[in-house]
């Protein structure tokens, strides 16, 4: 063999392979294209999902509270000998600084005798500040009073009681039950 017989021989081996080459990359072309597709909506959708798990998380968070009497109370009332009925929780210096709103549930058992009930904080100053909840209904119904409204109250620090109380003249009749459920503290 000569040398152009050669040279033709290598250019030959040459071409041929670089022709491979140029096929194996054409026969996968989308594949690198395709992938990286697939690994940015992957990328989203992991994301989506922890955005809308950390917000779920927030929003069951929204309303914490702490339970200051869990069973349902009842305030008895019998104003022959009596001028009201009270039903304190003894709070014992609980710093309250931190909640925005009172809530619990009240229940007047005889919904014919319209009563009016009186919300009292009391704070180891002897500040004292009241709230008065009208026309307790017949049924159980939640209420939520803002600790705003207890304008006398100025140091939220050291509470010492709550109480509930029934005046003989905030009803209409001179018997009545009154229960109490689900007193609680909200941030």
């Amino acid at each position: 063999m000569d040398k152009k017989e050669i040279y033709e021989h290598l250019a030959k081996i040459y071409l041929d392979a670089s022709a491979k080459k140029k096929k194996r990359h054409k026969a996968y072309p989308g594949i690198l294209k395709n992938l990286f597709i697939i690994g940015i909506f992957f990328i989203i959708g992991i994301s989506g999902a922890l955005f809308s798990l950390i917000s779920k998380s927030k929003n069951t968070n929204s309303e914490t509270a702490l339970f200051i009497q869990i069973d349902p109370t009842k305030i008895n009332f019998n104003f022959d000998p009596a001028k009201k009925e009270v039903y304190t929780i003894n709070l014992n210096h609980l710093n309250l600084s931190r909640f925005k709103t009172l809530g619990f549930s009240v229940k007047n058992a005889l919904p014919r005798n319209p009563v009016t009930l009186r919300i009292e904080f009391t704070n180891v100053f002897k500040e004292k500040s009241e709230v008065y909840l009208k026309e307790v209904p017949g049924k159980w119904l939640d209420f939520k009073i803002s600790l705003a409204k207890f304008y006398n109250i100025n140091d939220w620090s050291e509470l010492e009681r709550l109480s509930f109380i029934v005046e003989q003249w905030n009803v209409k009749e001179k018997k009545g039950v009154v229960y109490i459920d689900n007193v609680r503290l909200l941030k």
